[in-house]
C-alpha cells in the first residue's frame, strides 16, 4: 500500500461514526442503489447453498440480503476495524451472526487462509486501493464462479469530482486518496484470469460489472 493510503487515513474516512450512519440508513431504507444492482445480478442467478466472499463490505448489508435470499455462508474482509461493531449488531438483529466470518486485514496481501467462494463482491472498493491489478487479481483468484464489482465511471463529472476530492484531502493533510482506475484495465485484470464479462452497466456515478469464470 502506498504512503498516500495509510491505515490511519482509511480509519479517518471510514470511521465508526460513518459505519453507524450507514447502519442506520440500511435499517430505514435497505440497500442503496448500487448495492441493489449487485444484489439483483447475483440473486437472479440463484444463491441457494452458495458461499460469498465480500472484500470491503463495510456493514455487510449485501451479505445480509443474500443470506436472506438463501446463500449459505459469507466472509467479509475489511481493511480497518471501524465497521465491526455496527456490522456485528446488524448480524445479530438479522439472526445471521453464525453464518458470517469477518476478518480485518489487507485482502490484497492475503495468503491461502481464504478459500475460494462461489461469489466474490467488491463494491466501491477498487477506487480506494492504489494497486488495482493486485487487488482485482486477488479477488478473481478466489472466485469459483462470479466476481461482481463497482467502481467510479469515467464521465467528466466523476473525474472532476474525484480530482477536487483528492485536492481537498491534500489540503487538510489527510492520508487518503481516491483512484480512478480505467474500467478497461480493471476488466482486463480479471479477464486474463479466465473470466468473461457478463454485465457492464454504467450508472450516474458508479459502474457495476459482473464477470463469470469461463468453463
Amino acid at each position: 500500500m502506498s504512503d498516500c493510503c495509510t491505515p490511519k487515513g482509511y480509519r479517518q474516512i471510514f470511521s465508526e461514526k460513518n459505519a453507524a450512519g450507514e447502519a442506520k440508513r440500511y435499517r430505514r431504507k435497505g440497500l442503496d442503489g448500487t448495492s441493489k444492482r449487485i444484489f439483483d445480478f447475483i440473486s437472479e442467478r440463484g444463491v441457494e447453498g452458495k458461499t460469498l466472499l465480500e472484500v470491503g463490505g463495510g456493514i455487510g448489508a449485501i451479505e445480509i440480503e443474500l443470506l436472506k435470499a438463501g446463500m449459505a455462508r459469507a466472509t467479509n474482509v475489511e481493511l480497518t476495524p471501524t465497521y465491526e461493531a455496527a456490522a456485528s449488531e446488524l448480524l445479530v438483529e438479522a439472526g445471521f451472526a453464525n453464518l458470517v466470518e469477518r476478518r480485518v486485514m489487507d485482502f490484497a496481501e492475503a495468503g491461502p487462509e481464504f478459500e475460494p467462494a462461489d461469489v466474490v463482491v467488491m463494491n466501491r472498493v477498487i477506487c480506494c486501493y492504489p494497486d488495482m491489478p493486485k487487488l482485482a487479481g486477488a479477488a478473481a483468484d478466489r472466485a469459483k464462479g462470479t466476481l461482481v464489482m463497482s467502481f467510479p465511471n469515467r464521465r467528466w463529472w466523476t473525474r472532476l469530482g474525484l480530482t477536487l476530492a483528492n485536492f481537498g484531502f491534500r489540503v487538510i493533510r489527510l492520508q487518503f486518496r481516491v483512484f480512478l482506475h480505467p474500467p478497461l484495465l480493471i476488466l482486463a485484470a480479471v479477464e486474463q484470469r479466465g473470466f468473461k464479462t457478463r454485465l457492464n452497466q454504467s450508472g450516474l456515478l458508479w459502474q457495476v460489472v459482473a464477470l463469470e469464470r469461463a468453463t
